[in-house]
Protein backbone atom coordinates (compact mmCIF):
# COMPACT_ATOMS: atom_id res chain seq x y z
CA UNK A 1 0.00 0.00 0.00
CA UNK A 2 1.05 3.63 -0.71
CA UNK A 3 1.98 4.68 2.53
CA UNK A 4 1.58 9.04 1.38
CA UNK A 5 -1.61 10.89 2.89
CA UNK A 6 -2.82 13.13 0.29
CA UNK A 7 -4.71 16.14 2.10
CA UNK A 8 -8.27 16.60 0.17
CA UNK A 9 -11.84 18.19 1.76
CA UNK A 10 -14.27 14.82 2.05
CA UNK A 11 -18.05 15.63 1.16
CA UNK A 12 -20.59 13.19 2.26
CA UNK A 13 -24.23 13.31 3.02
CA UNK A 14 -26.94 11.61 5.67
CA UNK A 15 -29.72 9.67 4.14
CA UNK A 16 -31.57 12.52 4.80
CA UNK A 17 -29.21 14.30 2.26
CA UNK A 18 -27.92 16.53 5.01
CA UNK A 19 -24.12 17.08 3.53
CA UNK A 20 -21.41 17.11 5.24
CA UNK A 21 -17.57 18.64 4.44
CA UNK A 22 -14.55 17.53 6.52
CA UNK A 23 -10.31 17.95 5.63
CA UNK A 24 -9.40 14.16 5.61
CA UNK A 25 -5.80 12.89 4.55
CA UNK A 26 -6.91 9.74 1.93
CA UNK A 27 -4.63 7.14 0.75
CA UNK A 28 -4.23 5.56 -2.71
CA UNK A 29 -3.85 2.00 -3.30
CA UNK A 30 -2.22 0.56 -6.34
CA UNK A 31 -5.32 -1.56 -7.13
CA UNK A 32 -7.01 1.97 -7.15
CA UNK A 33 -8.82 1.62 -4.03
CA UNK A 34 -8.86 4.79 -2.00
CA UNK A 35 -8.44 4.76 1.78
CA UNK A 36 -10.01 6.91 4.14
CA UNK A 37 -9.70 7.22 8.73
CA UNK A 38 -12.29 9.21 9.71
CA UNK A 39 -12.40 9.71 13.40
CA UNK A 40 -14.94 7.42 15.38
CA UNK A 41 -17.52 9.03 16.18
CA UNK A 42 -17.63 11.86 13.41
CA UNK A 43 -20.15 12.73 10.88
CA UNK A 44 -18.16 11.74 7.95
CA UNK A 45 -18.20 8.01 9.38
CA UNK A 46 -22.15 8.16 10.27
CA UNK A 47 -22.81 9.12 6.52
CA UNK A 48 -20.53 6.74 4.45
CA UNK A 49 -22.12 3.76 6.72
CA UNK A 50 -25.16 5.05 6.12
CA UNK A 51 -25.36 5.87 2.68
CA UNK A 52 -22.00 3.85 1.14
CA UNK A 53 -20.64 6.80 -0.73
CA UNK A 54 -18.45 9.58 -0.50
CA UNK A 55 -16.51 11.78 -2.84
CA UNK A 56 -13.03 12.97 -2.17
CA UNK A 57 -12.51 16.54 -3.40
CA UNK A 58 -8.62 17.86 -4.53
CA UNK A 59 -8.31 21.41 -3.80
CA UNK A 60 -6.26 24.59 -3.46
CA UNK A 61 -8.00 27.18 -1.92
CA UNK A 62 -6.43 27.31 1.18
CA UNK A 63 -9.72 28.87 2.81
CA UNK A 64 -11.67 25.38 2.97
CA UNK A 65 -9.05 23.99 5.42
CA UNK A 66 -8.90 27.05 7.35
CA UNK A 67 -12.19 27.43 7.06
CA UNK A 68 -12.83 24.54 8.12
CA UNK A 69 -11.15 25.09 11.52
CA UNK A 70 -11.85 28.26 12.20
CA UNK A 71 -15.53 28.20 12.00
CA UNK A 72 -16.48 28.93 8.29
CA UNK A 73 -18.77 26.18 7.67
CA UNK A 74 -20.70 27.32 4.51
CA UNK A 75 -19.00 26.60 1.19
CA UNK A 76 -21.20 26.49 -2.49
CA UNK A 77 -21.35 22.60 -3.69
CA UNK A 78 -22.16 20.98 -6.69
CA UNK A 79 -24.08 17.73 -7.77
CA UNK A 80 -22.38 14.48 -8.16
CA UNK A 81 -22.52 12.29 -11.03
CA UNK A 82 -22.68 8.73 -10.73
CA UNK A 83 -23.18 8.63 -7.26
CA UNK A 84 -25.97 10.17 -4.67
CA UNK A 85 -24.13 13.38 -3.08
CA UNK A 86 -22.27 16.72 -3.76
CA UNK A 87 -18.80 17.97 -4.57
CA UNK A 88 -17.06 21.36 -3.79
CA UNK A 89 -18.06 23.68 -6.42
CA UNK A 90 -14.33 25.06 -5.68
CA UNK A 91 -12.51 21.34 -6.20
CA UNK A 92 -9.87 21.02 -9.46
CA UNK A 93 -10.93 17.37 -9.76
CA UNK A 94 -13.23 14.93 -7.26
CA UNK A 95 -13.65 11.28 -7.18
CA UNK A 96 -17.15 9.53 -6.69
CA UNK A 97 -16.18 6.48 -4.05
CA UNK A 98 -18.13 3.56 -3.31
CA UNK A 99 -17.68 1.78 0.47
CA UNK A 100 -16.29 -1.76 -0.08
CA UNK A 101 -15.75 -2.76 3.57
CA UNK A 102 -14.56 -1.02 6.76
CA UNK A 103 -12.00 -2.59 8.79
CA UNK A 104 -13.24 -1.33 12.72
CA UNK A 105 -10.69 0.64 14.85
CA UNK A 106 -11.93 2.16 18.08
CA UNK A 107 -10.87 5.55 17.12
CA UNK A 108 -10.08 5.33 13.75
CA UNK A 109 -11.80 2.93 11.28
CA UNK A 110 -10.19 2.14 7.98
CA UNK A 111 -12.82 2.75 5.28
CA UNK A 112 -12.14 1.25 2.01
CA UNK A 113 -13.50 2.63 -0.91
CA UNK A 114 -13.64 2.01 -4.84
CA UNK A 115 -13.81 5.06 -7.40
CA UNK A 116 -16.67 5.22 -9.87
CA UNK A 117 -16.53 8.29 -11.43
CA UNK A 118 -13.23 11.32 -11.68
CA UNK A 119 -13.63 14.38 -13.32
CA UNK A 120 -11.70 16.94 -13.40
CA UNK A 121 -12.93 21.08 -13.39
CA UNK A 122 -9.88 23.30 -13.37
CA UNK A 123 -5.83 23.00 -13.90
CA UNK A 124 -3.29 22.45 -11.66
CA UNK A 125 -1.42 25.43 -11.93
CA UNK A 126 1.51 24.11 -9.27
CA UNK A 127 3.11 24.23 -6.04
CA UNK A 128 2.55 27.17 -3.36
CA UNK A 129 4.47 27.52 -0.50
CA UNK A 130 1.92 29.42 0.82
CA UNK A 131 -0.93 27.26 0.43
CA UNK A 132 1.17 24.54 2.30
CA UNK A 133 2.09 26.80 4.88
CA UNK A 134 -1.64 27.44 5.73
CA UNK A 135 -2.43 24.02 5.52
CA UNK A 136 0.29 23.24 8.52
CA UNK A 137 -1.26 26.44 10.42
CA UNK A 138 -5.01 24.89 9.78
CA UNK A 139 -3.43 21.68 11.57
CA UNK A 140 -1.85 23.83 14.54
CA UNK A 141 -4.94 25.75 15.08
CA UNK A 142 -7.54 22.44 14.83
CA UNK A 143 -4.72 21.40 17.88
CA UNK A 144 -4.59 24.58 20.23
CA UNK A 145 -5.52 22.84 23.23
CA UNK A 146 -3.05 19.97 22.97
CA UNK A 147 0.09 22.20 21.78
CA UNK A 148 2.41 24.35 24.03
CA UNK A 149 1.45 28.15 23.47
CA UNK A 150 5.58 28.59 22.37
CA UNK A 151 5.05 25.59 20.07
CA UNK A 152 2.46 27.53 18.27
CA UNK A 153 3.98 30.62 18.66
CA UNK A 154 7.43 29.59 16.84
CA UNK A 155 5.78 27.27 14.03
CA UNK A 156 3.14 30.36 12.93
CA UNK A 157 6.30 32.36 12.85
CA UNK A 158 8.15 29.85 10.64
CA UNK A 159 4.81 29.43 8.38
CA UNK A 160 4.41 33.61 7.68
CA UNK A 161 7.65 33.52 5.91
CA UNK A 162 5.98 31.53 3.49
CA UNK A 163 2.94 34.12 3.43
CA UNK A 164 4.85 36.99 3.13
CA UNK A 165 6.85 35.59 0.20
CA UNK A 166 4.29 33.82 -1.85
CA UNK A 167 0.99 34.55 -0.63
CA UNK A 168 -1.84 35.56 -3.13
CA UNK A 169 -5.40 36.95 -1.78
CA UNK A 170 -6.75 33.85 -0.61
CA UNK A 171 -4.37 32.69 1.17
CA UNK A 172 -3.64 35.70 2.87
CA UNK A 173 -7.53 35.79 3.78
CA UNK A 174 -7.26 32.13 5.32
CA UNK A 175 -4.08 33.17 7.26
CA UNK A 176 -5.89 35.78 8.80
CA UNK A 177 -8.74 33.07 9.97
CA UNK A 178 -5.74 30.94 11.42
CA UNK A 179 -4.10 34.13 12.91
CA UNK A 180 -7.09 35.32 14.75
CA UNK A 181 -7.88 32.10 15.87
CA UNK A 182 -4.29 31.71 17.78
CA UNK A 183 -4.97 35.08 18.89
CA UNK A 184 -7.92 34.16 20.58
CA UNK A 185 -7.34 31.35 22.36
CA UNK A 186 -4.27 33.15 23.72
CA UNK A 187 -6.44 35.65 25.51
CA UNK A 188 -8.52 32.70 26.72
CA UNK A 189 -11.17 32.09 24.32
CA UNK A 190 -12.23 28.44 23.19
CA UNK A 191 -9.95 26.95 20.90
CA UNK A 192 -11.80 25.97 17.40
CA UNK A 193 -10.42 22.11 17.57
CA UNK A 194 -13.48 20.76 15.33
CA UNK A 195 -11.90 19.88 11.76
CA UNK A 196 -15.32 20.50 9.86
CA UNK A 197 -17.45 22.38 8.29
CA UNK A 198 -21.10 21.71 6.57
CA UNK A 199 -23.15 22.94 4.04
CA UNK A 200 -25.64 25.62 4.46
CA UNK A 201 -28.43 23.22 5.02
CA UNK A 202 -26.37 20.96 7.88
CA UNK A 203 -25.89 24.13 9.97
CA UNK A 204 -27.40 22.63 12.72
CA UNK A 205 -25.22 19.31 12.74
CA UNK A 206 -22.18 21.27 13.61
CA UNK A 207 -23.11 21.65 16.81
CA UNK A 208 -22.41 18.48 17.84
CA UNK A 209 -18.82 18.97 17.83
CA UNK A 210 -17.37 16.03 15.34
CA UNK A 211 -13.75 15.58 14.89
CA UNK A 212 -14.71 15.08 11.13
Amino acid sequence: MNDQIFETVVTTQSAAGVAHLAPLGVRYRDDGQVLLMPFKPSTTLRNIQETGVAVVNRVVDSRLFAGCVTGRKHWPLRPTERVAGQRLAAALSHVELRLLRVDDNDQRPTLWLAPVHEAAHAPFLGLNRAQAAVLEGAVLVSRLHLLPADKVAREMAYLDIAIAKTAGAEEHEAWGWLVEAVARHAAGGAAPGVAACVAPAAAADASRGDSA
